[in-house]
């Protein structure tokens, strides 16, 4: 596991009327604090990647469809420097992880839709979006220096 990464497992709660799902709490381990929440999309032929955050942790929980998020470790001083990981996040009530990924400074990430149209995330990261000078860090989706090969499908991306 890249270092600083870490995993809280979902619980779907489903019952005759739907389902019910906790994604962060305040006393949870991973929590640091509150800056904002957002939903992002990715349709599927695209990768929404690469960036870093200085400030910021992110949280992404998928909410719809299925996502392959992968990071990317360039941190200088880390122990997991140069590592890529996969995770494939997916809605609550399919296949896959239903987690939180918390993401930590400092580590590339980026995803992808998997085996659907578009998928959904919702991200509760530790700062509230600075329009005037955004906390983002970015090199292209193919970027040479990110030891990692998109599935071929993934023709675009930003």
């Amino acid at each position: 596991m890249i270092d600083g990464v870490k995993i809280k497992e979902l619980k779907v709660l489903p019952d005759d009327r739907g389902f019910l799902m906790e994604m962060l709490r305040n006393d949870d381990e991973i929590f640091e604090k509150f800056g904002q929440v957002y939903m992002t999309g990715v349709s599927r032929g695209a990768a929404k990647a690469w960036h870093y955050h200085k400030l910021q942790t992110d949280h992404f929980c998928c909410v719809f469809g299925r996502a392959l998020v992968v990071l990317y470790d360039s941190r200088p001083d880390s122990p997991t420097k140069g590592e890529v990981q996969e995770f494939i996040l997916a809605e609550p009530r399919t296949q896959g992880q239903h987690i939180i990924l918390k993401i930590p400074r400092g580590v590339f990430h980026g995803f992808t839709a998997v085996d659907c149209k578009e998928a959904r995330i919702i991200n509760l990261p530790t700062k509230t979006y600075n329009y005037k000078e955004p906390d983002e860090y970015r090199v292209a989706w193919n970027a040479p220096e990110i030891p990692y090969q998109w599935p071929k499908e993934i023709t675009r991306g930003g």
